[in-house]
């Protein structure tokens, strides 16, 4: 599929020129027109849905009709969402003066502040039950402050508005829209968006899905590579950044790319100076907690483990790159082989991610041990499981770069329990792997009727330093639900960026996040998101329009549907 020719220099200045003579009538905009200009989004999207889909099958070589074609539309009804929260927050800032919070505000034995943001009414608890999502805010923060501290642009209302560069991910196409809209409409700064040539393809659809953005000048387009990018980040009038993609990629932009790169990083001394926020990436661990697992339980979380691989080609953020489990074990390799198994039926994929080939070929390098599944037909790579990684070797691949190909590593803990074993997967994987954006834990509900399991698993979510901690269920929602924060844990500094700088999504614009908290039930039913479902691409092409506009009415076919085998 052929990309939009990057931009002149002319062009490029001409773009940022015209979002900055908007910023200020941006920020005067009332919350009325900024309704209407969501209003004309929803329905601009219907109007490229099938666009947006083909170009996605034609880009990452993926069949018609197949799983992949459910992902795309996935990533649609992710966007559909978004829009649609973000509606509904205005309209209630515009009546209520904040966005409603749908559950609870309490605080945890050590004082900490937790809301409850999922989910968010009726229809959220009948297709998700027993789904609950919190937002942990950081130490200090009082019950008292929530609501006051919630919408801070709405209330604060600054009198100049401001420019931000949004550096657009290459992986999944969601990421782009949830990038600009936060900025947009949670934040109150106008956008010039440079998606990354990888999916530069979408602009033109971006550009009539968003028109509403783009032709009132609150949103511009621009193409090109990584000379683009630079001249960008430099240029006087772009007041912040905010990118999408590789922590080598935001010390390029943030220390230079030259020889003093290193230097500089070295002094703490960055040579641009301008705020930039960054989602950055992860080696994300999935602890897999040992208990009474059934055969018929491991069948069902290899599944969900293999899904979670596949999922986008596994070019996801989300992606679990280190299966996490206890060495003593019984059905430890039993999993194992499961997740093998269930990779060995689904169809490779192109590795339409750029350097895919050699990032697969260096880990499998480094660990001829790996375990391929599928042939690598022309252009595409096996699925792979390197397995029993010695955790006492800091320094292994698996352990130092994100994997950002088809593979991931299993490794073992020694534990003297199953409580014991929770406490050191969680310091193996606060202290040993690379990126704090999120972390997930499987536990057998059985397991938790052992009070020093189920204390040792509030430990987990607690001392977890990551942006997301999802329990049960796929780590995809923790972006998907758009009401949990976005990015890594706070704290990161542009010489130690990690997964990076600040959050996207946040649709209840809470002041001070910390971490989102996602809990799902062990066996969901029904499951269609695993890749051995065989109607994907019809499901979720009706779940897209339905997150575009959810009525209790449209619940038992989107059922019916999920159910059939």
């Amino acid at each position: 599929m052929l990309n939009p020719a990057p931009d002149t220099q002319i062009a490029l200045d001409k773009a940022v020129g015209g979002v900055q003579a908007h910023k200020g009538s941006w920020v005067a905009l009332s919350l009325r027109e900024r309704i209407t200009i969501l209003d004309e989004i929803g329905r601009d999207i219907k109007t490229i849905a099938d666009g947006w889909v083909a170009a996605g099958l034609s880009a990452k070589g993926l069949r018609p009709n197949s799983f992949g074609e459910g992902e795309e539309w996935l990533a649609l009804a992710t966007i559909y969402r978004q829009v649609r929260l973000l509606r509904q927050a205005l309209i209630e800032i515009e009546r209520d003066g904040k966005p409603r919070i749908p559950g609870p505000i309490t605080t945890r034995p050590d004082g900490q502040v937790v809301v409850r943001v999922f989910p968010q009414d009726l229809i959220d608890r009948i297709m998700l039950p027993g789904v609950q999502a919190d937002v942990w805010l950081e130490p200090g923060v009082e019950p008292a402050e929530v609501a006051p501290g919630q919408a801070a642009f709405y209330r604060d209302q600054p009198a100049a508005g401001k420019v931000v560069l949004v550096l657009g991910a290459g992986n999944n196409a969601a990421l782009v829209p949830g990038d600009f809209l936060y900025k947009l409409f949670v934040e109150g700064k106008v956008v010039v968006l440079k998606p990354n040539p990888v999916n530069a393809y979408l602009g033109p659809l971006i550009e009539q899905g968003f028109r509403a953005l783009v032709q009132r000048g609150f949103l511009q387009i621009v193409y090109g590579g990584a000379e683009v990018g630079r001249y960008l980040c430099r240029h006087p009038a772009v007041d912040e950044i905010h990118m999408t993609g590789s922590r080598h990629t935001y010390e390029a932009i943030v220390f230079g790319s030259d020889q003093d790169e290193g230097l500089h990083r070295a002094k703490r001394r960055p040579r641009l100076d301008k705020p930039v926020t960054a989602e950055l990436g992860n080696i994300s661990p999935v602890i897999v907690v040992p208990g009474p697992w059934s055969d018929h339980d491991i069948e069902i979380q290899a599944r969900k483990l293999a899904s979670w691989l596949v999922f986008n080609s596994a070019f996801a953020c989300v992606t679990p790159r280190v299966v996490i489990q206890a060495k003593a074990w019984a059905k430890r390799e039993r999993l194992t082989q499961a997740i093998g198994r269930v990779l060995s039926q689904v169809d490779t994929r192109q590795a339409y991610y750029p350097g895919a080939a050699a990032t697969y070929h260096r880990f499998v390098t480094a660990h001829p041990e790996a375990r391929p599944y599928g042939a690598a037909n022309s252009g595409h790579l096996p699925w792979a499981i390197i397995p029993d990684v010695d955790p006492n070797n800091a320094a292994d691949i698996c352990f130092r770069q994100e994997p950002f190909c088809s593979l991931l590593a299993e490794t073992a803990l020694a534990a003297d329990n199953p409580a014991d074993y929770i406490d050191r997967a969680v310091a193996f994987a606060n202290d040993s792997l690379w990126g704090t954006l999120i972390a997930a834990i499987v536990i057998h509900p059985k397991s938790l009727k052992d009070p020093a399991v189920a204390a040792a698993l509030d430990r987990a979510v607690a001392n977890l330093r990551y942006g997301s901690v999802v329990v049960n269920l796929a780590p995809g929602f923790a972006y998907f639900f758009m009401v949990t924060p976005w990015g890594g844990f706070p704290g990161h500094t542009p010489d130690d960026i990690q997964s990076g700088i600040g959050v996207v999504n946040n649709v209840l614009m809470l002041a001070r996040p910390q971490k989102s908290v996602i809990r799902g039930p062990f066996k969901p039913w029904p499951d269609p998101f695993v890749v051995t479902f065989r109607h994907g691409a019809e499901f979720f092409k009706d779940f897209a329009n339905f997150q575009a506009c959810p009525s209790l009415w449209q619940v038992p076919g989107l059922f019916w549907k999920a159910a059939q085998p």
